[in-house]
């Protein structure tokens, strides 16, 4: 709350900050100080999920002004590398990224960004719909990776946020049937809402028995998984579940090792992917929130004002709800 209002560099802009959801990696570096390698050496400042108004351009900055409502993609490389140059900047292994140690996040007031990477939002598009770009862009990048198209049969393990959106965007790209499983019956009722065809409540199922669920509603195994838990069971249903010759993208991450029925995957020729965040999405999200064709409203369950950003995690770590959307801009009175 402290901090001097940061100055924009040439490329940069100064924003107000204004809708901010919380994920669960925001979450993990509270509780935990650390995730895999990324380990958290000084006081830092969380969230990634966000949009806000700009206030100050950059001497450089062309394509934006003052007053425009933006959405901010996080992850900003800061060399062109061979990744950047064949458009996978994700990979690149200097990215800036909020929230990722070392660097801060913008769940604050005031808040310098790239300009390359906010992107303007049209007046039919929500603040709150501009932070939610940023898990939406995870589902996108996902189904790309994995292949979605017309008629495909999906099966999406986990309904969490990441899981709901990978729904959204599935039955965007064609999916005939979307099959999710969870833990959680309220989780998946809220899968149903927002587009889920099945839906499979996992108590204690062998990974073979989830495998042969989701045969039997969808009539046939999928030719694709989307694995958002990161799970080793999950996993393992996600191998036995994939027809041969299909696709299973890891989006959860879990421990570092796993147990895998590698082989059955192998002789199956059963594709495995990752994915590492996302690229190039924005302007593919902004297009489908602004021509209504995705709906991620429903995600939202939750709200508070910066002030009680502490109740906010604690509602989050809990597991209740879905996202929890925090408001930055004191003098925003919309809901």
């Amino acid at each position: 709350e402290n901090r001097p209002i940061p100055e924009p560099g040439p490329n940069d802009v100064l924003l107000r900050m204004h809708s901010v959801g919380i994920c669960g990696s925001d979450v993990h570096y509270w509780q935990h100080g650390r995730i895999g390698d990324f380990v958290v050496k000084d006081p830092m400042v969380l969230g990634h999920e966000a949009s806000g108004t700009v206030i100050k351009v950059g001497s450089g900055v062309t394509h934006l002004k003052p007053g425009d409502r933006v959405a901010i993609e996080p992850g900003v490389p800061r060399e062109m590398d061979e990744f950047c140059k064949t458009g996978r900047y994700n990979l690149s292994p200097t990215i800036f990224f909020c929230a990722t140690p070392p660097d801060d996040g913008n769940l604050c007031r005031y808040y310098k960004h790239s300009a390359s990477y906010c992107y303007k939002l049209p007046d039919n598009v929500t603040f709150e719909e501009g932070a939610l770009i940023e898990p939406l862009s995870v589902g996108i990048h996902a189904c790309k990776r994995a292949g979605v198209t017309l008629g495909s049969k999906v099966f999406v393990s986990g309904s969490g946020p990441i899981g709901l959106v990978n729904v959204l965007v599935a039955k965007m790209m064609g999916a005939a049937a979307v099959v999710i499983t969870d833990l959680s019956a309220s989780r998946l009722q809220k899968a149903k809402e927002v587009g889920a065809d099945f839906t499979i409540q996992v108590k204690n199922e062998t990974p073979q028995e989830v495998a042969s669920k989701v045969e039997s509603l969808l009539g046939c195994m999928p030719e694709i998984t989307v694995e958002c838990t990161g799970v080793q069971a999950c996993i393992q249903a996600g191998i036995y579940a994939t027809r041969s010759g299909g696709t299973l993208v890891l989006v959860g991450l879990g421990p570092e090792m796993v147990t895998v029925p590698i082989v059955n995957a192998a002789v199956r020729e059963v594709d495995i992917r990752g994915i590492f965040r996302y690229c190039n999405t924005w302007p593919v999200a902004i297009a489908l929130l602004a021509s209504k064709r995705i709906n991620v409203k429903p995600l939202v369950t939750h709200r508070f004002p910066l002030e009680k950003a502490l109740e906010a995690f604690e509602t989050t770590k809990r597991g209740e709800g879905v996202k929890v959307m925090l408001k930055c801009d004191p003098t925003d009175h919309n809901p």
